[in-house]
C-alpha cells in the first residue's frame, strides 16, 4: 500500500480547453496498472477540444451541469451522478453549460504495451457558435 499525496491543481491547456478548466490527477498508473483517473473542473461556459482516446473513456458528473457531445450526435445533458462512456476512437468534447459551473471524474485507460499511437487525440476548438448550438438543449 502507498499513500500519494495530492498534486497541485492544473490550469487545463489553451490547446485543449476553451475558457477556464482545472485538473487534479488523481491516478496515473504505472505498469501493469493504466487507470487514468482525472478529477476536472470547468467553469460556465468552459469545455474541452475535440477530442478521442484509444481505449475510450468514462465521466462520472458530481457537481452542477454539462454537456457531452459525439461528432455527428445528439448533445447530452450531465447532471450529478450521471454517468457517460464514450467508446474507443469515437471523436467527442465535455464541458459547462454557460449557466452553471459543472465537475466530473474522468476516466480512461492508457495504452497497452502492444498499443501504438496515441492515448488521447485532440483536434479543433468547439466553437461558440458550435457550443451555442449545443446549449439549445
Amino acid at each position: 500500500m502507498e499513500l500519494q499525496s495530492k498534486t497541485p491543481s492544473t490550469k487545463g491547456p489553451a490547446d485543449m480547453f476553451t475558457g477556464d478548466v482545472h485538473f487534479d490527477v488523481i491516478a496515473k498508473g504505472e505498469a501493469p496498472s493504466r487507470l487514468r483517473v482525472n478529477l476536472v473542473r470547468f467553469a460556465p461556459g468552459a469545455r474541452t477540444a475535440w477530442h478521442r482516446h484509444a481505449n475510450g473513456q468514462t465521466l462520472h458528473v458530481t457537481d452542477g451541469v454539462g454537456l457531452v457531445q459525439s461528432r455527428g450526435g445528439d448533445v447530452i445533458v450531465m447532471k450529478p451522478g450521471d454517468t457517460v462512456y464514450t467508446p474507443p476512437g469515437e471523436w467527442h468534447w465535455h464541458g459547462a453549460t454557460s449557466g452553471d459551473f459543472m465537475c466530473h471524474l474522468a476516466m480512461w485507460e492508457g495504452l497497452a504495451e502492444d498499443q501504438e499511437g496515441p492515448e488521447t487525440e485532440w483536434a479543433g476548438h468547439v466553437g461558440d457558435e458550435e457550443y451555442g448550438a449545443a446549449r439549445n438543449f
